[in-house]
């Protein structure tokens, strides 16, 4: 028997202060998005935003439904937007931001395992890691640098073909 041991790693900063531009940009289109998302069931607020390699931003957030699981997370959203509207154009970051009153997110909220799954996909297609930024309701940021980080025994599609 072998065992293995995995690490993530993360950086924290306290507050958009501490963060580039563009990083800041992008925190902040994603909070624009969580304003807007449709979560009246949960009252869980999720808002993404997605920078291509061309520089074009894409908003998403989540959006619920009564036909539970018929809503979709707002990290899918922003993604598949941007892909459909511009294939092939690589993702460099993806900001996830969520907000609640019906608890305290005192530490950033991860994107689920469908999410995280999809952001790997468009990494490997990229060949290039994927910045994540991800806040809740505190000042505290995480920064994450590949979704290696998130999901480290990812599912790669390579596995299907024989």
């Amino acid at each position: 028997m072998i065992t293995h041991t995995l690490s993530v790693a993360y950086t924290e900063v306290s507050g958009p202060d501490n963060l580039s531009d563009q990083d800041k940009d992008l925190l902040q289109l994603a909070w624009e998005a969580c304003d807007s998302a449709y979560a009246p069931y949960s009252n869980f607020h999720v808002g993404a935003s997605v920078r291509l390699a061309n520089d074009l931003v894409f908003k998403g957030n989540n959006q619920e439904n009564a036909a539970y699981p018929s809503g979709i997370c707002a990290e899918r959203v922003a993604v598949f937007s941007a892909s459909a509207l511009h294939p092939g154009i690589p993702i460099r970051s993806i900001a996830v931001v969520a907000r609640t009153e019906v608890f305290n997110l005192s530490v950033p909220v991860t994107p689920c395992g469908a999410c995280r799954q999809v952001i790997a996909e468009y990494e490997m297609l990229s060949g290039q890691p994927i910045r994540i930024l991800l806040q809740g309701n505190s000042e505290k940021i995480w920064i994450i640098d590949g979704i290696a980080n998130l999901l480290p025994l990812m599912f790669h599609g390579g596995d299907l073909k024989k």
